[in-house]
């Protein structure tokens, strides 16, 4: 049995982790062998395209002192921030755009970025909900001065998390080639 502190860290990361189950079997009940039920498949698709925002919700929620949806919203806030941050700051390889008509240029440069993204869009998820969670046990409470009152207290959490993911970006946009090459080989 792990101690209190730890017991809600592993919660955390096991409510988007319960997701998947159903996603694998929609997904694979779906597939022309078996029903060749399309939206089936489409369904269980969608949850793994989106796996980054679902731990980014989940563990932001999880983490939270009370599980309070405030922090699920700025774990999605963050994760939101940090990968169109990322995608901008890429740096395209020139290879992308060449023999593309001039005019789908920058459509072949973004579905690039996006891609390259989306590899990472788990990790980025997890760090996105750590933060959620931390600036939720952390911020939720504070209060600002009158005039800026409606800010304080949960509604700020999620101003710091879009702040975090901007650091995040930076981070997973300047160093995109190394992270790549890294969760590469990692994986290998």
């Amino acid at each position: 049995r792990l101690p209190r502190s730890r017991q809600w860290r592993a919660t955390a990361l096991m409510l988007p982790i319960a997701v998947l189950p159903v996603a694998g079997l929609l997904l694979r009940l779906g597939q022309p062998d078996l029903l060749d039920i399309g939206f089936i498949a489409a369904a269980g698709a969608a949850i793994f395209d989106n796996l980054g925002l679902l731990f980014a919700l989940g563990i932001g929620v999880g983490l939270a002192r009370d599980n309070n949806g405030a922090a699920g919203l700025a774990g999605l806030v963050c994760f939101i921030v940090a990968t169109r941050g990322a995608q901008a700051l890429l740096e395209v390889p020139s290879s992308v755009a060449a023999g593309v008509p001039s005019e789908l240029v920058g459509m072949a440069e973004s579905a690039w970025a996006q891609k390259a993204v989306a590899k990472l869009s788990v990790p980025i998820g997890i760090i996105a909900g750590l933060v959620a969670g931390w600036a939720y046990n952390r911020f939720s409470a504070i209060r600002l001065p009158s005039y800026l009152a409606f800010f304080g207290g949960k509604r700020f959490v999620p101003i710091v998390a879009g702040f975090a993911g901007l650091f995040i970006a930076l981070i997973f946009g300047e160093g995109f080639a190394a992270i790549d090459a890294g969760m590469t080989s990692f994986s290998g």
